[in-house]
């Protein structure tokens, strides 16, 4: 009895000073990165109890958007290291929460905003793209188009000329309001659309998401900015200037689909150039070597109201959205690579956490764990570290994100989302006159000031 005792004690303190010390992360050993991945993803989903008895699959704790964003980074994982083992729960959350093949699931529709639904959305045009596996149940490709079709549905060109508006239904909280991140989203998920299947329809609707982004202050071109949100009140002129990085990935890695799309367009080369070198300078702070990823929620620094849930997930999107720009526009690999290995250095240092489930925090640029642990700091951990299997990826034949063309497998339904199937030759609604006219439209009066919305606007969705 006492030797079994001991036997336990020792192993304890083994795995205490294991901990304490952080993970031992090799950047240039890919099996040192599987490795780290592993111990991220299994503190992460000791937080997920949705494939258990009585659960609900896909059911995370807080908002239903972060489960989007969970199981589109246990994909990549996936892809990035070949480990299988959260394959079956990955899918099983993903077909759960499908709703009407539209991402819109009736338990949470009434309260849904466009930005929530299109995370789901773009985790299935991840699946898509890689080749994650299917079941005859359903396609991940018709998910995306799915979650597209109706996300064209809400364009509203009755305010500001065209754009989303935050939320879906007019008595939610935030209606009023247009953002980046659900333009953003709708956006991205259109280029990646119009990549996979070569349909210009979905072309047409990135180019007019983007060129209305920038007709409003949403998108900065003079110095490329990415304010947060605007008021259909002011007519979408009064901004929220904050400065959040899933806005600035969401759009990078969209304009990078573009770009590979059309075959190198200086246009985009532009755009995605140009929301790098503000992604460094806003969020790789020189403060702290500028190779490691900083949100400004992060610094405890008086006057920095700390990260709420939301957006301690940030990292997670952007890391991965920076990994794929690398893979569809390789010209950026010399100087994203950098950013994700420190920042996977940084992380590394950051999981000497206590226990399993509480062992990576949130502050990358401190040397010793910060105490800051859940669900989204492993998620975040997990996605910096797969991110750095890019250049044990690069030149492999199956390396994805794929198309139709160059072996991606998931087939579409164009009408998934809109209540009925149609056969695969019929096109998501076209594009009208009244729509390209609008899309073009800028004013330039700025009225009134912003009231101080961000806390709510991030908070709530």
């Amino acid at each position: 009895m006492w030797s079994y005792f001991w036997h336990i004690a020792f192993t304890a303190l083994l795995t205490l000073g294991r901990l304490t010390a952080g993970i031992q992360l090799d950047i240039n050993d890919p099996n040192s990165i599987k490795d780290a991945a592993a111990t991220a993803a299994y503190g992460m989903m000791t937080y997920y109890h949705g494939n258990e008895s009585g659960q609900i699959p896909g059911k995370l704790p807080g908002t239903w958007w972060t489960g989007g964003e969970v199981f589109m980074a246990l994909v990549q994982y996936w892809y990035w290291t070949g480990d299988t083992s959260y394959n079956d729960v990955t899918k099983q959350a993903l077909i759960w929460q499908k709703g009407h093949n539209d991402y819109l699931p009736d338990n949470y529709t009434q309260d849904l905003g466009n930005d929530d639904q299109v995370f789901w959305g773009l985790a299935a045009m991840t699946a898509a793209e890689l080749n994650f596996p299917e079941d005859e149940e359903v396609s991940w490709l018709a998910l995306a188009q799915g979650v597209f079709n109706t996300q064209a549905e809400k364009w509203d060109p009755d305010t500001c000329h065209g754009g989303l508006r935050w939320q879906r239904n007019s008595w939610n909280g935030g209606y009023d309001l247009k953002n980046s991140v659900s333009n953003g989203g709708f956006f991205q998920l259109a280029a990646r659309l119009a990549r996979y299947t070569k349909n210009e329809t979905y072309t047409e609707w990135a180019e007019k998401a983007f060129t209305w982004a920038t007709s409003v202050p949403l998108i900065i071109e003079k110095g490329w900015t990415i304010n947060d949100l605007v008021t259909v009140e002011s007519n979408c002129q009064a901004p929220n200037q904050m400065q959040w990085s899933y806005n600035y990935g969401i759009y990078f890695n969209g304009a990078a689909y573009m770009y590979n799309l059309t075959n190198g367009d200086t246009k985009w080369k532009n755009v995605v150039e140009g929301l790098l070198n503000t992604t460094w300078r806003n969020f790789f702070p020189q403060e702290y070597g500028g190779n490691i990823m900083v949100e400004p929620c992060e610094p405890q620094k008086q006057g920095v109201v700390p990260c709420d849930g939301n957006q301690s997930t940030f990292k997670s999107l952007v890391t991965a959205w920076l990994a794929f720009t690398t893979t569809i526009m390789p010209e950026t690999l010399d100087q994203i690579l950098p950013k994700l290995q420190g920042s996977a250095e940084g992380a590394a240092k950051q999981c000497s956490g206590p226990s399993p489930d509480k062992i990576c925090g949130q502050r990358w640029f401190l040397d010793k764990y910060d105490g800051v642990t859940g669900l989204r700091e492993h998620m975040c951990a997990l996605s910096v570290f797969t991110a750095n299997m890019v250049p044990f990826k690069t030149g492999n034949r199956d390396q994805g994100p794929l198309t139709a063309d160059t072996g991606g497998t998931s087939k579409g339904d164009p009408s998934a989302g809109t209540g009925s199937r149609k056969p695969e030759k019929d096109k998501p609604r076209e594009i009208t006159t009244g729509d390209r006219v609008g899309a073009s439209i800028a004013t330039v009066v700025v009225v009134g000031i912003w009231l101080g919305i961000a806390a709510f606007m991030v908070t709530g969705g």
